[in-house]
């Protein structure tokens, strides 16, 4: 029967019907293609056609040659960044940031939205909304600039503020060991409003009932946060750490760039600042794309691995 029912798929003429559905399909929601048709364009003209000049960090790419007349050198650029003196205080800054961000900036949004999922005056909760949510709206440059304002040793209000305490200023921007807690916290209460969106919304779909039943066996407002909330965005949780691992070695670019000066250089140069440096600055082009190109594929391949263990252990994965 296997064979008879296989055979019958193949036939041409079940081919047709099926592409006939398919084609009916895609017709009469016509509408949803055509919305999805700017997000779909941006991908390929952004993302999938510059994948053509890859091939330059295997190449001493001149742009007089162009890419295709540019000499090939395999993984020569490769050796050279990994044998370099700033390879590892390199990698060192980039992960020391981004594992901090993951400890500190991801569970923050979790427990904002459990707790303003907890409150029952309507007017503080729209409050508490509005406040948190509203950093996310400061453009990256704005917020270094209000970051170095706030942060100044002769007239930032931090400074003043530790002033009227007895305290002595601290030029927190020139001194390396403040960077990455400046760069975290400053991140934390930019993003940590808008990100508590996703679980209010995963919130809002777990079932009352459950709470019903809670509340009559005895349970407290904690053991149902614990027992009921939290196993029911577990699934979110657990996608927004894919990505934020996928995105693990991708420490943002203009925020580190504005924060940074000479003094602090030691701690706050990361990957893809020093890409910058040596690309656009140097005109180091092939050199630039292969460590931009390494730092990608470490992205990926932390990626595919943490996606491999959630989906092994919770069921939960990406695809």
């Amino acid at each position: 029967m296997g064979k008879v029912i296989a055979d019958h798929v193949i036939t041409p003429t079940t081919r047709v019907k099926m592409k006939s559905k398919s084609m009916k399909r895609i017709w009469k929601n016509w509408e949803l293609y055509v919305f999805a048709l700017p997000a779909i364009a941006y991908f390929i003209i952004f993302h999938y056609i510059p994948l053509y000049g890859i091939q330059i960090a295997f190449k001493d790419f001149t742009a007089v040659k162009g890419i295709w007349g540019s000499e090939w050198v395999g993984l020569e650029h490769f050796r050279h960044f990994f044998a370099s003196y700033y390879f590892w205080s390199l990698i060192r800054n980039t992960i020391g940031i981004s594992l901090y961000e993951l400890a500190v900036g991801f569970p923050i949004p979790i427990i904002l939205a459990l707790a303003m999922n907890e409150l029952k005056n309507g007017f503080f909760k729209k409050l508490v909304q509005t406040v948190t949510y509203m950093p996310h709206f400061i453009s990256v440059v704005v917020m270094a600039g209000i970051i170095i304002s706030f942060l100044s040793p002769t007239t930032g209000i931090i400074n003043q503020v530790m002033k009227v305490l007895g305290g002595e200023p601290i030029a927190f921007l020139m001194e390396p060991g403040w960077f990455k807690t400046i760069f975290v916290l400053s991140g934390v209460w930019q993003n940590m409003g808008w990100g508590t969106i996703i679980y209010l919304a995963a919130l809002a779909g777990i079932d009352p009932q459950q709470h019903e039943a809670a509340v009559i066996d005895g349970a407290n407002r904690l053991q149902r946060v614990r027992h009921i909330n939290i196993p029911g965005i577990m699934p979110t949780i657990i996608i927004l750490l894919i990505l934020n691992v996928g995105s693990f070695m991708a420490v943002g670019f203009e925020k580190v760039f504005l924060l940074q000066n000479p003094i602090n250089m030691e701690s706050s140069d990361v990957i893809s600042t020093f890409v910058y440096r040596s690309g656009l600055l140097q005109g180091q082009y092939s050199f630039s794309a292969a460590v931009g190109l390494f730092n990608a594929i470490i992205n990926f391949v932390l990626l595919m691995t943490v996606n491999k263990i959630a989906k092994r252990t919770s069921q939960t994965s990406l695809w």
